[in-house]
C-alpha cells in the first residue's frame, strides 16, 4: 500500500498536466485580455489604466446595437436548433435500434467530418444566385428568375442551426436513453395524452441534456466568426466581427480586448441565467455534455 506522499505525488503527477493545460492556455490568456482592456493609449507606446474602451461600447451606437443583436439571434439559433434537434434525438435514443441506431448517428457526425470553413462554403454554393435551391425554385416555378437567398438573417440562421444541430442532439440523446419505458407506460396507463406525458415526464427527464445542448449551442453562436462573415456579408453585423476588425484591422488591441471580455460576460450571463430558471446545476449539466 502506498504511503500518503507517494498517493499525493502521484495524483499531482495525474493533475500537472490538465492544471498546465487550463493554467497556460486559458487562464492566463483571459487575464491578460482583462488587463489589456483596461489600457488606455495617452500617447504614443504610452499607456494608463482606464475605462475609455469600455464607455467607447456604450458612446458607440453601432457596437451596442451589434452586441443586443448577436446576443437575440444567438438566443434564437440555440431555440431552433432545440425545436429541431429534440425529436431526433427522441427517435435515436427511443426508437432506432442497432445499426439503424447506428446510422443515424453517423448521419449526424457525417458533416463534421470537414471543417467549418468548407461547410460554410458549400451552403454558399447552396444559396447563391446561381445555386442549387434558386435552380430548383426556377425549374418548379416558384421564381421566375434567379434568387438570391444569401446576406441575410435567414442564411446566417440556417448555417448556425446547422453547425449547432450535433452539439444539440448529443446530449438530448445521451439524456433520453436513461429514461425508463415503464415510467413512459405508467404516463399513458394514467390517462395521459402524449402531450401530456412529453410534457410532464419526457421534457423534466431530458431537461440536463437540454440545458448542456443549449450552453454548448449558444457558446459555440455566439462566438462564431465564419459563418455570419460569409454567410451574412455586410448585414451581418456579429459582435466577433467587431473584435476581428479591432485587433487585426485597426491595431486597437485594448478596445478588442474590452469586446471580447465583454462577450464572455454576456455569454457567462446568459448560462448563469439558463441554469437558474431551468434548476439545474452546473456540475449535472456537464455530466450531459
Amino acid at each position: 500500500m502506498m504511503q500518503k506522499p507517494a498517493q499525493r505525488l502521484t495524483l499531482f503527477l495525474l493533475l500537472a498536466p490538465a492544471i498546465l493545460w487550463l493554467g497556460l492556455l486559458i487562464v492566463l490568456p483571459h487575464v491578460e485580455i482583462l488587463v489589456l482592456s483596461f489600457s488606455e493609449r495617452v500617447a504614443p507606446r504610452v499607456y494608463a489604466f482606464g475605462f475609455r474602451n469600455y464607455l467607447e461600447f456604450f458612446t458607440e451606437p453601432l457596437y451596442w446595437r451589434t452586441f443586443a443583436r448577436t446576443a437575440f439571434m444567438s438566443i434564437l439559433v440555440t431555440a431552433l436548433t432545440l425545436v429541431l434537434a429534440f425529436p431526433i434525438a427522441l427517435y435515436i435514443a427511443r426508437v432506432a435500434q442497432g445499426r439503424v441506431k447506428a446510422m443515424l448517428l453517423l448521419l449526424c457526425l457525417l458533416p463534421f467530418w470537414v471543417s467549418e470553413l468548407v461547410r460554410t462554403l458549400g451552403w454558399m454554393m447552396l444559396l447563391r444566385e446561381t445555386g442549387v435551391v434558386s435552380y430548383i425554385l426556377r425549374a418548379v416555378g416558384a421564381a421566375d428568375q434567379p434568387v438570391e437567398l444569401l446576406y441575410n438573417d435567414g442564411a446566417v440562421i440556417l448555417g448556425l442551426v446547422y453547425g449547432g444541430l450535433l452539439f444539440m442532439i448529443v446530449p438530448l440523446a445521451n439524456a433520453l436513453e436513461s429514461l425508463e419505458p415503464a415510467v413512459v407506460e405508467a404516463g399513458f396507463d394514467l390517462g395521459g395524452s402524449r402531450w401530456t406525458v412529453l410534457r410532464r415526464i419526457v421534457i423534466p427527464h431530458a431537461m440536463p441534456g437540454i440545458v448542456a445542448g443549449c450552453i454548448i449551442v449558444f457558446m459555440l453562436t455566439v462566438g462564431n466568426f465564419a459563418t455570419p462573415v460569409l454567410l451574412g456579408g455586410k448585414n451581418g453585423l456579429w459582435f466577433t466581427e467587431q473584435i476581428y476588425a479591432q485587433f487585426i484591422t485597426r491595431f486597437n488591441w485594448p478596445q478588442g480586448a474590452a469586446f471580447g471580455m465583454l462577450l464572455l460576460l454576456l455569454s457567462s450571463a446568459i448560462v448563469w441565467l439558463g441554469l437558474r430558471l431551468t434548476g439545474q446545476s452546473l456540475g449535472t449539466t456537464l455530466k450531459q455534455a
